[in-house]
């Protein structure tokens, strides 16, 4: 047998490659009413607050099932019960379009974000992004506006692929597109439950980010990584420790 060194990374993105401008609460009141705004220009009337509890509640199912049934289901559902049948899939999208408009703009790439990642491509790293998200569109257009795109093999979404972290199979499809096994891999997020026990239940190894890390009390206890840095800057020296062992 012979050890090797690790060179696929699964990156996660919030909290992870990038973080939050601010406050959320009034950049949500702006988006939904954004939404809101673009619906009624085609004579739909929508309540936000009744928009942003019907998503507590599409939040609540996927927390406790981990999988991803994305805003446009949410939003075409409630439209339903609200006596709107068949809205046409643009209006949808245009929607959903102005609600991630506004967003986005509270989103930025993390400082060491950008240097880490060429670093770790002129290495010879091979890089992915698994994101939980409600919207593959959003995910992939601030992909787009971070400028890096070259540097990933592919940006994944679990609005695209069903499964949310830690559900295994959502795993497993971001470790098909490179067609190696979770030993061959590192997951690399700020979540304890959905990147670090995620990984570990494939047998990936795991590397916390801690610096935009929010958990439990028992979590901390409960799930172990192996290996914890504060920043992305830290990765490469940790990641030449992390070996796998090959017949």
């Amino acid at each position: 047998m012979k050890a090797s060194s690790v060179h696929h990374i699964l990156f996660d993105l919030g909290g992870t490659l990038m973080h939050s401008r601010g406050d959320w609460t009034p950049i949500l009141e702006r988006a939904d009413q954004a939404l809101a705004d673009s619906l009624n220009q085609h004579a739909i009337v929508l309540d936000t607050r009744v928009f942003r509890a019907r998503l507590h509640e599409y939040y609540d199912q996927r927390d406790k099932d981990f999988q991803e049934t994305t805003y446009h289901f949410v939003l075409r559902e409630l439209l339903k019960d609200l006596g709107y049948v068949d809205v046409a899939e643009p209006v949808l999208r245009s929607a959903l379009d102005a609600l991630y408009s506004v967003t986005q703009s509270n989103w930025m790439l993390e400082d060491d974000a950008l240097d880490t990642i060429q670093k770790l491509r002129s290495n010879q790293y091979r890089l992915g992004i698994f994101s939980n998200a409600g919207d593959d569109r959003d995910v992939q257009e601030l992909i787009e506006d971070f400028g890096i795109r070259s540097y990933f093999d592919f940006v994944l979404t679990s609005a695209s692929s069903f499964y949310r972290k830690p559900h295994p199979r959502a795993f497993e499809i971001a470790l098909a597109q490179w067609s190696i096994s979770p030993e061959e891999a590192v997951m690399v997020g700020d979540s304890l439950e959905a990147d670090i026990q995620g990984a570990k239940n494939l047998s990936m190894k795991s590397i916390w980010i801690t610096r935009r890390a929010q958990f439990k009390a028992d979590e901390i206890q409960r799930f172990k990584p192996d290996f914890s840095v504060r920043s992305l800057k830290e990765l490469l020296p940790t990641l030449e420790r992390i070996s796998i062992t090959r017949i």
